[in-house]
């Protein structure tokens, strides 16, 4: 990779990363969404449907690998990050399918195909995410499909409005002291599209945000107290404008051409 900076890598920090995620309502919402939207348009969850042989691109301790491979599927996880990897083996322990890659996504030999790739929650992370985009569609079987997600940074500044971070707005949404668990490069959803309506050969099927409105409710507590009832709002809502824009992370899935 010639890029100046590298993709971001959670090496020592994995368990931190995962708890900080799965283990609240936000990464449970997010994992429940994406599940959805993966089996309204592929039935996913089908026994009656072919299964299939996925990638997980930057897939880190497998909690979206360990549920496809509950359902048969065949699975390879593939992440920079060599301790998410030992971390998603431990996860998936007992089932069969998985693969592991300790590679970066650029890296991924272009020789494979995958009926379906992921690449869920990463895009944010990596110093040349279109580069990374683009080589992912290669990756993908005729008629096959890529499931992307990223963190919004439209949906990013209008959250940090809500909580008056005013300067931190001015400063262009960065800080001079990263911290370590926040995204370094979210990006625009327009921005995505238009990259993704310049390639050939994709077509975009479905998009949706992602946490419309579980990022900004009040009071925070129903979060986790009266979850079903906002997931159901959630899904109701996350594919529609104008509130799919919002999502603090937003969902495209792409069809490659037969």
């Amino acid at each position: 990779m010639t890029s100046k900076e590298k993709d971001r890598n959670f090496d020592s920090i994995a368990t931190k990363f995962s708890k900080n995620i799965y283990g609240k309502s936000k990464g449970r919402l997010r994992q429940d969404l994406l599940f959805f939207y993966l089996n309204q348009h592929l039935n996913v969850n089908s026994e009656e449907y072919s299964k299939l042989n996925i990638l997980d691109a930057g897939g880190g301790t497998g909690v979206m690998s360990k549920a496809l491979l509950e359902l048969g599927h065949q699975v390879t996880l593939a992440d920079v990050s060599s301790d998410c990897i030992e971390q998603a083996i431990a996860h998936c322990e007992g089932l069969e399918g998985l693969k592991t890659l300790n590679s970066e996504i650029i890296d991924l030999e272009s020789s494979q195909r995958f009926d379906l790739v992921l690449c869920h929650a990463v895009m944010e992370w990596l110093s040349e995410p279109y580069e990374s985009l683009e080589h992912l569609t290669s990756l993908v079987e005729p008629s096959g499909y890529l499931s992307l997600s990223f963190f919004n940074k439209d949906a990013h500044l209008f959250g940090n409005v809500l909580y008056g971070n005013f300067e931190y707005i001015d400063n262009n949404l960065s800080v001079k002291n990263r911290v370590a668990l926040n995204p370094q490069n979210p990006l625009k959803p327009a921005d995505v599209i238009a990259f993704i309506n310049g390639l050939e050969g994709v077509d975009i099927v479905h998009t949706a945000g992602i946490r419309c409105f579980h990022d900004y409710l009040k009071p925070v507590e129903f979060q986790e107290t009266r979850y079903d009832e906002l997931k159901a709002i959630e899904l109701r809502y996350g594919t529609n404008e104008p509130f799919k824009w919002l999502g603090k992370y937003f969902h495209i899935l792409l069809k490659k051409a037969g």
